[in-house]
């Protein structure tokens, strides 16, 4: 059940990331979801884990990783995209 609910918890905070940049994540819900587990890591590895926490997710760095992710990304594919 906890491998669930850190889905759910990655899905939503990959989804948060990609409302706030205005950007759709490659991949739907299964992109929402990696970006955020990948937005989470990079997020606590660059601020650290404090504010609040679900699932194991401190929701602010998180969110801060994914959008960080999402803009990486997003200049990676259009980089991709022009030639």
């Amino acid at each position: 059940m906890g491998f669930l609910w850190a889905l759910i918890v990655g899905g939503i905070i990959g989804w948060l990331a990609s409302l706030i940049l205005g950007k759709d994540v490659p991949g739907g819900v299964i992109g929402n979801i990696i970006a955020g587990f990948v937005g989470s890591m990079i997020g606590q590895a660059l601020f650290g884990s404090w504010g609040p926490s679900v699932a194991g997710f401190a929701i602010v760095p998180a969110i801060l990783g994914a959008i960080i992710l999402i803009l990486i990304v997003s200049f990676i594919l259009r980089a991709v995209n022009k030639r």
